[in-house]
């Protein structure tokens, strides 16, 4: 079996020289489109050969739809690879050729590879689709600049320059950079459901295709947050929709959007008002980045601000809700919410229940506001704000049920009544 050529046929050898002058050369880390048209006898049987000595790997249909890039290191055997090459005939549109590392190996690489770590690792023979994993904590910069639109869902990221900076010629060409199809990862090795101090680690997933778009600069950033990716699988929802299949479900900041909407609707169909000033979240409102104390401050500031803080009294007003108690001492937002549940026939034990994660917030919310905080890191706190987020919501699913039960909510329908929820 040929280690590096040298055992190779003439016709194989320049078959390989013209895989890896295209594969280097091209844009994309292209592939080198072969078929009964484009080559000869010959050619096709010298791709067989290399096929064979672990050279080079075939990319057809049946691998991806698009032939001219290596979506990811080929799921075929190499004898079926080798079938593929074997059975071309006029009528098939071709396949591609794409160099392995063992080709690689020993070749030179254009001085521009030099400084960019993920572009180097594409010309080595990592494949456009193949995921490259980072600790959660790479995003900051990104966030916390302003040149960069920052946008964060449940189960991925995007960022890139704003138009105003991209416009902006003082802006150095170093940051003109963006990806667009980032994902969430977790490392879940040490999550145990029934111990409160286990950890989720939280990831985050990048195609190598995509860094490579990058600059050295941010390339040589991201290279040094990269961490290994055994026990670290992506976020399901965010892969399938990169492979193009349709989300089955929403994440808890999708869900708390939603129902906030929905218990806003129901409540302006009884009593003329929204119960909630807004139910759209803010930008910076997603996911902890890193898991320290200030993180968590500003995640539940910003929680309580959606909720309590949220709540327009005026619409208490219109449901004729008392602002004081029998004692005649003011009531609080959720003082007020919660007899405003009871005046509509809700038991005290029950409108207890489904305001005691709002009030688990507001209390949080209080401790930062009334003491000096020192930043410690917990890696805990991935996994409390997975937790709290689904106390909430599930308080706010049981209201949005209440109020739709309400004669004249009749006709309303809830949004996506089938979707999975997702608590991560």
């Amino acid at each position: 079996m040929p280690t590096g050529g040298e055992d190779l046929s003439a016709s194989a050898r320049g078959m390989l020289k013209k895989v890896k002058r295209r594969y280097l050369e091209s844009r994309d880390f292209n592939g080198l489109h072969v078929s009964t048209s484009r080559n000869t006898t010959e050619e096709i049987d010298g791709a067989v050969e290399l096929a064979e000595a672990g050279m080079v790997e075939v990319v057809g249909p049946s691998d991806y739809l698009n032939i001219h890039i290596r979506p990811w290191p080929s799921r075929r055997t190499v004898a079926k690879q080798i079938e593929e090459l074997r059975e071309l005939s006029e009528d098939d549109y071709g396949v591609c050729l794409y160099p392995k590392a063992k080709a690689l190996k020993k070749t030179k690489l254009p001085g521009k590879f030099e400084n960019a770590p993920f572009s180097k690792a594409m010309a080595r023979g990592r494949s456009t689709l193949e995921l490259a994993f980072f600790s959660a904590d790479v995003l900051e910069g990104y966030r916390n600049d302003a040149r960069f639109r920052f946008g964060m869902g449940d189960f991925g990221i995007n960022f890139g320059l704003s138009d105003e900076a991209f416009e902006d010629r003082d802006q150095p060409k170093k940051d003109r950079v963006g990806l667009l199809h980032l994902g969430f990862a977790y490392d879940m090795r040490q999550y145990d459901p029934q111990a409160s101090d286990s950890p989720i680690i939280r990831r985050v997933a990048a195609f190598y295709g995509d860094l490579d778009d990058l600059t050295p600069e941010h390339q040589q950033r991201w290279a040094s947050f990269q961490v290994a990716k055994k026990g670290v699988d992506p976020h399901p929802v965010w892969y399938a929709s990169q492979m193009g299949h349709w989300p089955d479900g929403m994440g808890p900041f999708a869900r708390l959007a939603q129902e906030l909407k929905a218990i806003g609707d129901l409540f302006e169909n009884v009593w003329g008002i929204r119960l909630f000033r807004s139910h759209e979240l803010p930008d910076d409102f997603g996911w902890i980045l890193r898991a320290d104390q200030r993180e968590w401050d500003h995640f539940i500031h910003s929680f309580d601000k959606l909720l309590s803080d949220n709540i327009d009294d005026g619409a208490l007003d219109k449901a004729k809700v008392p602002r004081t108690n029998e004692k005649g001492d003011p009531l609080g937002t959720l003082g007020r919410f919660e007899l405003f549940m009871t005046m509509k026939h809700v038991a005290p034990e029950s409108a207890k229940w489904a305001l005691r994660p709002l009030r688990q917030v507001r209390a949080a919310r209080q401790k930062p506001a009334h003491a000096l905080r020192t930043n410690v890191t917990d890696q805990t706190f991935v996994r409390k704000q997975k937790d709290l987020l689904h106390d909430v919501n599930e308080v706010l699913i049981n209201i949005r049920q209440w109020l739709s039960s309400h004669p004249q909510n009749r006709e309303w329908k809830e949004t996506w009544p089938a979707a999975k929820d997702y608590p991560l």
